[in-house]
């Protein structure tokens, strides 16, 4: 590089998106959004549960004690006191004795300050397989008794800890809607390319199609779907096929945006430019059509996200979708739904918080990004 094209440094620090590339002024324009942020760091909060549950949860999900049903949460305390008045760091929980009422048979929780169940970090408990392939015993939090059990966010009305079952129900949610999303994205970009590439014909048959799936409803069509799936099929079967129904439904929007788009940009001086070069028509579509529109796609991914969580939480929660043994934040969600829970068991709930965070921090992701793709414009304001 010659003295009259190297860059002053000063002049680099002090105006650094006077440089940088177009990733760099979108990563730029991104760490400005506080929300946005917020939004990332949540998700990846909840992926990294999905990913870890195994070591995260205390317990197996599916363990149950029939001496701890509907039993409350317990908060975790780190300073114990000693006979001597002496204080130590060490994580406990207070017990609690189950009683009940003679006359009404009422059953209540009653803390016992004097019995402590003592916790450990990294200590070993019920063995698992992590991803299915690593033999372990070591969870991130268990008690030094293995006979002993804690419950930081409740039990269910089979005795079964609810952070560990919150936590593996993670992974099927927050996967159902990548792995959904990923599907319709991909069917969204392929017939939307086409259709506004080529018009005609093509064009028309395609939104044809697109206009034909708007018009059905989506819920009943959930429905119809989810419930003609055969009973007998295993539950990760029924899990990919609950998937690929709802890529199936959610496809069009991101279609119809793609194909205006398409229509739009390929009369612009670029692309006929790149025609003119020899470009094949293959390379004219991904290569210089589909970056120009990051930002369209981008909005439309992150909102489909969160709408094929609360689908698969609506489908599940009514029955039709995923079903045990396999855990979500529906089927949770779904055992739930009886009088004793909303008078007595709040804490079964949880889940239900979890997917209200999960959809807020996906709509923050994508509205920082959305904005952040085109940092131009930004600057024009």
């Amino acid at each position: 590089m010659t003295a009259e094209t190297e860059i002053d440094p000063r002049a680099l620090e002090e105006s650094p998106e006077a440089f940088a590339s177009q990733w760099r002024l979108i990563w730029i324009a991104f760490r400005r959004h506080r929300l946005a942020m917020t939004g990332a760091i949540l998700i990846l909060f909840f992926f990294v549960i999905g990913l870890f549950a195994e070591f995260l949860a205390p317990f197996d999900p599916n363990s149950t004690s029939s001496a701890d049903i509907y039993h409350p949460p317990q908060m975790v305390r780190f300073i114990d006191r000693d006979a001597e008045g002496g204080w130590s760091f060490s994580p406990h929980v207070l017990s609690m004795t189950l009683e009940r009422d003679p006359f009404t048979l009422e059953t209540t929780y009653t803390v016992n300050p004097d019995e402590k169940i003592y916790l450990e970090f990294f200590g070993k408990g019920d063995a698992y397989e992590l991803w299915g392939l690593i033999p372990m015993e070591r969870h991130l939090l268990t008690t030094e008794d293995p006979e002993e059990r804690f419950y930081l966010f409740g039990a269910d009305r089979l005795g079964r800890d609810m952070v560990s079952r919150t936590f593996f129900g993670t992974r099927v949610s927050m996967s159902i809607g990548l792995i959904g999303v990923a599907l319709s994205l991909l069917l969204g970009l392929i017939l939307g390319g086409i259709s506004g590439y080529y018009g005609g014909r093509v064009d028309m048959f395609i939104q044809r199609v697109v206009e034909l799936v708007i018009s059905l409803p989506t819920i009943p069509i959930w429905l119809g779907l989810s419930a003609a799936l055969p009973q007998d099929w295993s539950p990760l079967t029924r899990y990919f096929a609950i998937t690929v129904i709802l890529s199936l439904v959610a496809w069009t929007e991101l279609a119809r945006v793609v194909r205006g788009r398409f229509l739009a940009l390929r009369t612009e001086d670029f692309v006929t430019a790149a025609r003119l070069d020899g470009c094949k028509r293959g390379r004219v579509i991904f290569r210089h059509m589909m970056p120009s529109m990051v930002s369209h796609i981008i909005a439309s991914v992150t909102l489909a996200i969160p709408v094929m969580i609360i689908a698969e939480t609506s489908l599940s929660f009514l029955g039709l979708g995923l079903t045990p043994p396999i855990i979500s934040w529906g089927v949770l969600l779904k055992e739930a739904q009886n009088i004793r829970s909303i008078a007595q068991a709040p804490w079964l709930f949880a889940p239900g918080g979890a997917v209200v965070l999960a959809v807020l921090a996906l709509n923050f992701l994508g509205d920082g990004l959305r904005d952040a793709a085109d940092p131009y414009a930004q600057d024009s304001h």
